[in-house]
Parts: structure tokens; sequence; C-alpha cells
């Protein structure tokens, strides 16, 4: 019987994508526990249910971990997440809303059967879970609910009028995804397991604190806080702390001025590790593993310093790509193992961390996200993602350096549809400098047609374009599209000099390797040349908005959650006054004409392109105020344009916005394309 003919990808195949959050591997190496996220098309909401993923590996912890295919082990309508493994293996510990959708609680379920219990009963928000090692205690960060917020809630008419005014005093109030913060901060419990007596560790109003970490005895807690008079107002003082288990005095661990976090210990308790950036003000240089005596004494001393990557997991997708993982200790204590953006990849590399000897462990085309160890180190699970694969569960076994998959979600509509083809190409930039891009090419795709071309230009700037799965490249490609999407100056993943080459610079060089790449594109035989459009998000909004105030090169553009006044972006972004850091340390009124040199607002006046302007109004990371002058601007000037705005989203609209929002997104873009860029017979 043939094979059934495969069909392109469709935007509504966003409702059927399982998606994993966390790979955690129990301590014996015999299963690694996850979450897969689905959502409810009826209702539009995500759930989220743990699955257990047997590895094949020694005898396990029951005999449902022996062996056999990957299981669900929670069930119903809620959203389960977080999980983490006991030191024991007996038990998993993890979040659910199953209580009252709205407020998750620490829930703990036996590994060998039984129900899941709660072990928590308190009004606010968690994170970062971490079991004791004698299993018997969980240490985590909570904030509170305000207390008006509480007492709203227990009135249905209040709680139906919501808030009567938001009463801030701090430069920091809001964050995108989260709205107005909260006055409460966030601070470190504990919570014993069998009884669920749960207690702060740290209090007050002026400081959060956030990542614990047990030592290995079980005695203290390590973590990390800006204790500064104002952290707002000192974004980079971050320090290393440490806390009695059962609380008391707090202690430092010296260390410099700059950004830090992700923090572990060694095996014997004798070392720190975290990584950061020395210095303040310098977002653009290569996060670094450090390496610090417990017991402080002596300097921190970097362990990567001299190699020149950063250590982080900024490839950019739009279905998950698996999160950053704190830098983890060999079982010997000698090796340091973390992510690394490069190339397009995010790599899995070890440092020895007495002498700075590097080791890339995977660095398979694709990009490891979340990744655990065995006790004994000799068992690695983590997350991968491919161009081809939104993410899997692999594990590798360390001894023979052998990896292989252990899921297979989303196979069932994968295997019916024909993605077409991406290549990897490297071009030359404005300035002769080496880049990477990759091409996208419509599925049944023939070299001897010319296809229109659209040109994405990635968010950050500080990320990367790369080996991941992008559902709106394929699915603009299966419409008829070639896709074009590189990596520019600016950008992480080509090391210090490529990073920093914009800072307090935006739209100079970035804009000359945006324009070598789309006439590279552009020369490409089967493409259209005279058929080019332009799109991107966030700063890849900021760049479409400068690129059509600098050139009538592309036949249509897309600006998406734009910067677009750099001048109006100060204060009113969540980064609040933190956004001078990248114009120059000096806030607007000290440097007015160095805020403009770099808006494209100030160019806007130049615009012809027909462009579309799609912004969420509940965007705080770039208000929807920077679209709306866009728009204004070029209704103005009499110039073709729109705008899509999209009621109670965010920022994240085209990663995890509501799902139907998100493929009524796509279909205005594709819309909007098909308008200036199929208009003509030639190529269709």
């Amino acid at each position: 019987m043939p094979a059934r003919p495969k069909r392109p990808t469709a935007a509504e195949d966003l409702y059927r994508l399982q998606l994993i959050s966390g790979v955690d591997l129990s301590p014996d190496g015999a299963a690694v526990v996850t979450s897969v996220s689905r959502v409810d098309a009826k209702t539009q909401k995500k759930r989220a249910n743990l699955w257990l993923v047997p590895v094949g590996r020694g005898q396990g912890s029951s005999p449902g971990l022996r062996g056999g295919a990957p299981r669900q082990f929670t069930w119903g309508d809620q959203c389960d997440t977080q999980a983490r493994w006991s030191p024991d293996g007996r038990q998993i510990a993890f979040l659910s809303d199953r209580q009252g959708e709205g407020q998750a609680q620490i829930h703990v379920i036996p590994v060998d059967g039984g129900e899941a219990r709660p072990v928590t009963v308190l009004q606010g928000s968690f994170t970062s879970l971490a079991w004791s090692p004698d299993s018997r205690r969980l240490v985590f960060g909570f904030r509170r609910k305000d207390a008006e917020v509480v007492a709203r809630e227990k009135d249905e008419q209040k709680k139906k009028l919501g808030p009567l005014s938001h009463h801030i005093t701090r430069a920091h109030y809001k964050l995108e995804g989260a709205g107005v913060l909260p006055r409460e901060r966030w601070h470190l419990w504990t919570v014993e397991v069998r009884t669920g007596r749960a207690r702060p560790l740290t209090d007050g109003d002026v400081w959060d604190e956030s990542e614990p970490v047990w030592t290995p005895d079980g005695q203290h807690v390590l973590y990390t806080s800006n204790r500064s008079d104002d952290p707002d107002l000192n974004p980079d003082q971050v320090g290393l702390y440490v806390i009695p288990a059962r609380g008391g005095r707090i202690r430092e661990i010296p260390t410099w001025p700059g950004r830090k976090g992700l923090p572990a210990i060694s095996p014997d308790g004798q070392w720190v590790s975290f990584v950061g950036r020395r210095g303040v003000g310098n977002w653009w240089k290569n996060q670094q593993v450090w390496v610090v005596p417990f017991k402080g004494g002596t300097a921190p001393r970097s362990a990567t310093g001299k190699h020149d990557f950063s250590v982080s997991h900024f490839t950019l997708n739009d279905v998950g790509a698996g999160a950053m993982t704190p830098p983890t200790w060999s079982a010997d204590g000698a090796r340091l193992y973390f992510q690394v953006s490069w190339h397009g990849n995010t790599e899995l590399r070890a440092v020895t961390a007495c002498d700075g000897t590097m080791e890339t462990v995977i660095a398979e085309t694709g990009c490891v996200g979340d990744f655990s160890f065995s006790r004994d180190g000799k068992q690695l699970a983590f997350f991968r993602g491919t161009p081809a694969d939104p993410g899997q569960v692999w594990t590798r076994d360390m001894e023979a350096g052998a990896s292989r998959c252990l899921t297979r979600f989303n196979r069932s509509w994968l295997d019916r549809v024909d993605l077409g083809q991406v290549e990897e190409v490297w071009f030359k930039g404005g300035d002769g400098n080496r880049l990477q891009g990759w091409i996208a090419r419509p599925p049944r795709f023939s070299p001897r047609r010319r296809y229109p071309a659209i040109v994405y230009v990635h968010g950050g700037p500080l990320a990367q374009y790369g080996n991941l799965f992008m559902h709106e490249f394929y699915f603009l490609a299966a419409q008829g599209y070639v896709v074009g999407y590189a990596n520019p100056r600016g950008g992480l993943g080509y090391g210090e000099a490529h990073a920093g080459a914009i800072w307090n610079n935006w739209g100079t060089v970035d804009f000359d390797d945006v324009m070598a790449w789309s006439e590279y594109l552009a020369r490409r035989r089967y493409v259209d040349g005279k058929r080019l459009g332009i799109a991107g998000g966030s700063y890849g909004g900021y760049m479409t908005n400068w690129v059509i105030g600098h050139t009538d090169r592309f036949a249509a553009a897309c600006t998406q959650r734009s910067v677009s006044n750099a001048v109006d972006f100060y204060g009113s972004t969540d980064f609040s006054i933190m956004w001078e850091e990248v114009f120059g340390g000096a806030p607007p009124w000290e440097d007015l004409d160095n805020y403009w040199r770099q808006s494209p607002m100030a160019h806007i006046g130049k615009a012809t392109t027909p462009t579309q302007v799609i912004h969420s109004e509940q965007d705080h990371r770039c208000p929807i105020s920077q679209g709306e002058q866009v728009y204004a601007a070029l209704k103005r000037l009499g110039v073709d344009t729109e705008m899509v705005r999209f009621p109670d989203e965010s920022h994240e609209l085209s990663r995890g916005g509501r799902t139907d929002r998100r493929v009524e997104r796509l279909n205005h873009i594709l819309r909007w394309f098909d308008t200036y860029l199929k208009t003509t017979k030639r190529g269709r």
C-alpha cells in the first residue's frame, strides 16, 4: 500500500503540541520525571501532567521503573509542573493547582503508587523546589499574596470588581507576563514533608531571595539576593548568601559587583559555583562559570574565562526549548557541566574546575535544555530539541559516551506533516564578517520556481536563532514562502566581540548584517528578489522599524512587539531604569541625542514600505505605545499600514499566548504578506 501523502504545516497544529517541561533523573538513574503540557481546544486552557520515562538502567526504585515505555503518572485537568525526585528516590515533589485553578501548592506523590497529597496550604507563588539531602524537607521560593488581594478574593463582589488602584513606590514595579508586582517580596521557606509544617527562612520588604540550594550535610541553604539599599536602583549588586536551614544569622560569601545566579555546591561542600558577569552594566559580556570557597577567604575565579563563549541557553523558538540548568558538579567534584549557546546550538560542555580544561559533551545539531545526572554521575538525562522535533527526553551513558532518545511525543502528527527542508549557510556580513543563517524552503520545493521570501530578525538582541523547531517558519514555508533567518552582530553564540558590536550603537552594523543577509537570500536562484518581506519581534521588531526608515528594499514588512522610540521606552518598559545601561549608562535627559539617534522613530519619515504592526495590549516588555507610534506615523505619511492588537496578551504571545490568538496572529501575518508578495503571476 502506498504511503499516505504528507500535508503541509497548519496554524492549527499548535493545538496538537505536547511540550516537555523539566527533566529530572532519579538518583539511581532508572527513570526520568517530566511534565508534559497540552492545550484544551474547547476552553483554550493549558494543562500539564507528569510522566515517568524509564531509562532501562539498573533495578530502579520500584518495579514500574525497571523498563518499558514512558507512561503518564498523574492525571486530570490541572497543571502539574516542577517535578523533583527525593534523594532517596521514593517520592516526587511537584507544583499543582489541582486544589483550585489559580493557586498552586506543593504536592508529594510516592513513586511506587498512591495518591498525590498537598504539603502546603499557602496563598501566593512558588518557585525553585529543592529537597533536603535526608528527603524530609523542601526549601522553596515563595511570595505571599498581598493582604488586600486575599481579602478581595474572599468577597465575590469585590473580586468581580477587581482592584481599586495600585499604590507604587518602587522603581521596578511591573514584570512582563505578571503585570504590576505585589508589594510582597520573594523569600525562602521550608516545609516538613511528613507534617506539612511550613515556615519562612527569610523575611523583609526590601530584598528578594531566590535559587535556594542545600549544603550536602543539610545544615545550611545557599541562595542569591540583592541586598543593596535599593535593589531596583542597583540591579547588578547580586550576592551569594548562606543561612542555617533552621533559620538564623545570614552570612555573605564575598564576591564582586555584577550579575550572578544559578548557584551550586560541590559534593564535598567546599566550593560554590555560579554563573555571572563581573562588573556593572555590561550585559553583552560573556557569562562565565565562577568558583569560590564556601567559607570565603579568596575571591571567585573563573573556570571558563579563557574561552570566548557565553554560558547560556538563549536559542530562540516558539514551542519551548527546555530551561537553563545551574552548572552541575560531577560526582567526584572535579568538573562542572553547563550549557553554551554556540553557532545556533545549545551545547553541553564540561570544564575542569581547577585548571579550566574544556570538554564538549554534547554538540550534535539541536539544543540541550534541562539536564540531570544520576547520583553516581554515570547516567545523564536531558531535553533535546532539533529543527525537526520540538523536543524529547534523551539519556546518555557517560562511560560509553552514547546518547539515545527515550520518548516520541508529537510523532503522531509530525509523521503526517511535510516540514520542507532547512539549509544552514554561512555568508559574509556587512563588513565581510562571517555570519550564520538558515533557509527554510517550502514543501515540494522546486529549484526551477522563484518564490517570495521573508527575512526574519530575532529578538533579544542577546539571543540567537538556530537549530530548533520553529512552527511559525514552517507554517509560512508551507504557504509558498522561502523563510530566511540569521544571526547578525549583537546576539549570542559567536563570542564577545560579536555580542558587543552594537552595545550603545543599535541600528549600525546590525543593520548592515541584516541587509547583507537579505541580499544573500535574494540572490538565490529560487528567490524572487522583488518579492522580499521582512519581519521580527521585540528587538527584531526594532530592526524591522529601523529597516523601513532606511531603505525601500522590501515589498512588505511586519513589525511585532517592537521598540520604536528609545526615549519613550525608558521607564515604560518593565526594565524601567535598567534601560539606560544599554545606552551608555546615562538617562535620556542627560544624553537625549544618543537615545534619539538609535530610535527608529527618528527616521520613520523616510518610510515607504507597507507595514503591518502587531502588538499585545498587556506587553510590559515593549509597551504597546511603541507599536502605536509606528502605526500613527505610517498613517500620517500615507504609507499602507494596519495594526493588529491582541487583548489580554503579553510580550510572549507568539510563544506562549492563548492558542486561538496565536493561530489568529499567524493568519494575519500570512494575509499581509500574501497581499504584497503574491500579487504577481510570477512564481505562483
